[in-house]
């Protein structure tokens, strides 16, 4: 038997139509009734081109840690932005070169964990580390804290009740997960995450840690992947929720009124820059996803980004696939959706 099928899409009313010769079937909804009014603009350019750098906001300030600048030759470099005035400036150096770092800015003090200590690739070995180092904006000085049970680099991370949890991450196996509970200096290891992978994005919604994206093996070519995964605290346990609409690693992603934004992400199969523009949206009321306009500028390997004052800033990022192209950029959003 012969069998046709066509698809329709009503932005309007947000679902799909497919027929099959005389039937036709209506899918869930995919989208909301109505468009958010979304708004992009610029502030003031980094000093230094960055990628693959730690991005935490703390007490109105913005900093990046780390990265590569526009070679694949990590940098400590500590950039900060004040949002008041628009600029930047330099600060105390962090201890060692780092890139793919995790950043948060809780309670007053800037936590940057693990890492990557060089580049790696092109027969060089990668060394990673279990280190975690403090921030005191008062004295600008850098402590050290108590390291990670593994060392890993490109993880993803999120705050949920004053505690940082840490999900995946290169290497050794990529489903490493544990707890830093900073005011008893302490980690804690948790149920591994189900899908093992590195180069996601993660954001804590509703006390819930959701993982997106990623990918497999260690280089930007590896398979990638739209897998979401939410751990829930309360039971300890990992839950598979909706994937993305498009496979993505080196995504960019942050929480917001409620929605779990992520932006841009990296691979082969993204066009000739290899970095793709997509802006999408997690509602986990509704567990849909939501594509938005795209990104001015598609960037990647934006480790943490910062909502302040009702926007979201996106500073640097790569804008070729790969570590060679840390850009200057610092793109901000407002965005006009709430799924709270």
């Amino acid at each position: 038997m012969t069998m046709t099928i066509w698809g329709i899409r009503n932005r309007a009313i947000g679902f799909v139509v497919l027929c099959f010769t005389t039937m036709c079937f209506h899918s869930p909804p995919l989208l909301a009734q109505t468009e958010p009014v979304l708004e992009w603009g610029n502030r003031a350019p980094l000093i230094k081109p960055n990628s693959e750098m730690a991005v935490a906001h703390l007490d109105g300030k913005i900093y990046i840690i780390g990265g590569y600048p526009s070679t694949r030759i990590s940098v400590n470099t500590v950039q900060v932005y004040d949002i008041k005035s628009d600029s930047w400036r330099l600060t105390t150096p962090y201890p060692t070169t780092i890139n793919h770092a995790s950043a948060v800015g809780l309670d007053g003090i800037l936590y940057v964990i693990g890492g990557q200590i060089n580049a790696g690739g092109r027969g060089k070995k990668s060394r990673y580390t279990s280190a975690v180092n403090a921030f005191d904006p008062k004295t600008e000085k850098w402590t050290v804290r108590a390291p990670m049970p593994t060392a890993r680099s490109a993880m993803a991370h999120a705050v949920i009740d004053g505690n940082i949890y840490v999900a995946g991450g290169r290497p050794p196996q990529g489903h490493d997960f544990a707890v830093y509970d900073p005011k008893a200096d302490k980690w804690t290891s948790l149920p591994n995450l189900p899908t093992a992978r590195n180069h996601m994005a993660a954001a804590a919604i509703g006390g819930k840690l959701y993982v997106a994206g990623g990918r497999f093996g260690g280089g930007f070519r590896s398979e990638i992947t739209a897998v979401l995964e939410m751990y829930d605290p309360d039971s300890n346990q990992w839950i598979a929720k909706r994937p993305m609409s498009e496979a993505r690693s080196g995504l960019n992603g942050i929480a917001v009124n409620g929605c779990f934004h992520t932006f841009s992400g990296e691979h082969p199969t993204a066009g000739p820059s290899g970095v793709f523009p997509h802006h999408e949206v997690y509602d986990p009321k509704t567990d849909r996803w939501r594509r938005l306009p795209d990104i001015p500028i598609p960037v990647h390997g934006v480790t943490g980004l910062a909502y302040v004052n009702g926007w979201i800033h996106l500073p640097g990022g790569g804008t070729r696939m790969g570590g060679s192209s840390g850009s200057t950029h610092h793109q901000v959003v407002r965005p006009g959706m709430r799924c709270d």
